[in-house]
């Protein structure tokens, strides 16, 4: 199976059953219900509200390769935008498709007003930890014990978002 020609987009409601399959199979990935990813592709435009989320998927010839969830908070003088998810097929990983995906939704967040971007990141998955920080991510601060299954901190990490005023 050849991943090195993928391309990344906009999720959309036919990538459903695979976005969900692929976060069944990466068990470091949140689980949410399918309702919440159709809840994201599915928004009406018209409708103005306060958190807002995109879906960005990973596609080559050989089908979905990974997605990325972000979410938008804007509230006030708050437009806190958070890194929800980032899930890669395990035989797709180290080629850049997680990188291409948080630049993605960074992206995103920035072009809709977030501020700034948080996350959360298991302590010891050096991987990801490695990705966010060159991504220009800094570690702001620890939540023990936050994971479980196994039972570990949470890093939280950081961005400021570039806003074109």
């Amino acid at each position: 199976m050849s991943f090195a020609k993928y391309r990344i987009r906009a999720g959309r409601t036919e990538d459903l059953i695979g976005v969900m399959l692929l976060e069944r199979a990466t068990p470091e990935a949140p689980h949410w219900a399918e309702s919440a990813y159709a809840a994201i592709v599915n928004v009406d435009g018209s409708v103005e509200v306060a958190v807002r989320r995109c879906l960005y998927v990973a596609e080559s010839e050989a089908g979905l390769l990974g997605f990325a969830v972000g979410k938008l908070l804007v509230s006030g003088a708050v437009r806190l935008a958070e890194l929800e998810s980032v899930a890669v097929n395990a035989l797709a990983r180290r080629m850049g498709l997680g990188r291409a995906l948080c630049a993605a939704v960074i992206r995103w967040c920035s072009e809709e007003g977030g501020e700034e971007m948080e996350l959360e990141v298991r302590a010891g998955s050096a991987g990801a930890v490695a990705l966010y920080s060159g991504l220009g991510f800094a570690v702001v601060g620890q939540r023990d014990n936050y994971y479980r299954d196994p039972t570990e901190d949470a890093l939280l990490m950081q961005l400021r978002l570039a806003v074109d005023k």
